[in-house]
């Protein structure tokens, strides 16, 4: 796994978010794989607006893939960014996000698919609480490059 540190929310905060992740998975009847959750501000202090809380299923960088579900907020951003290498595949497993990429802008529903290709611009928010899933390459350090400079550009995970 990558480097998460100083994007991390902990202790108090990071306890009261998976509890309404807990609360919104058993709204949904499912169950959330049994990992440590990281609970992703990106370093910007306002992760209800601009966040998301990752659970890794697998980050193989010997055999080249990764999965992950990533669950956003109603209304909470995973900012614009890039990848270097780093091919992505979403599908929203529950709710609707709107996603950015390029120039474009539209909604997906629960059960599209879209493919990412390396260095490719994008940023996804959710509409209402969604559950996206995340195939790909393995996550690894200095591979994504965010827009907002205040989030820094030295290739986060």
């Amino acid at each position: 796994m990558g480097d998460y540190r100083d994007v991390k929310l902990r202790d108090e905060e990071r306890e009261r978010v998976m509890e309404r992740i807990r609360s919104q998975m058993v709204e949904w009847g499912l169950t959330l794989p049994d990992v440590e959750p990281l609970a992703l501000d990106f370093g910007l202090g306002c992760f209800q607006e601009v966040g998301e809380t990752e659970f890794w299923i697998a980050n193989e960088e010997e055999h080249g893939y990764c999965g992950k579900l990533l669950f956003l907020f109603d209304e909470q951003t995973c900012p614009r960014h890039r990848h270097r290498r780093k091919h992505e595949t979403f599908y929203v497993v529950k709710g609707r996000i709107r996603m950015n990429a390029g120039d474009d802008e539209w909604v997906m529903e629960q059960g599209a698919t879209l493919t990412m290709p390396p260095g490719v611009a994008h940023s996804f928010t959710g509409v209402g609480n969604a559950l996206v899933l995340e195939v790909s390459m393995p996550s690894v350090q200095g591979d994504s490059f965010f827009d907002d400079e205040t989030i820094g550009n030295e290739g986060v995970v």
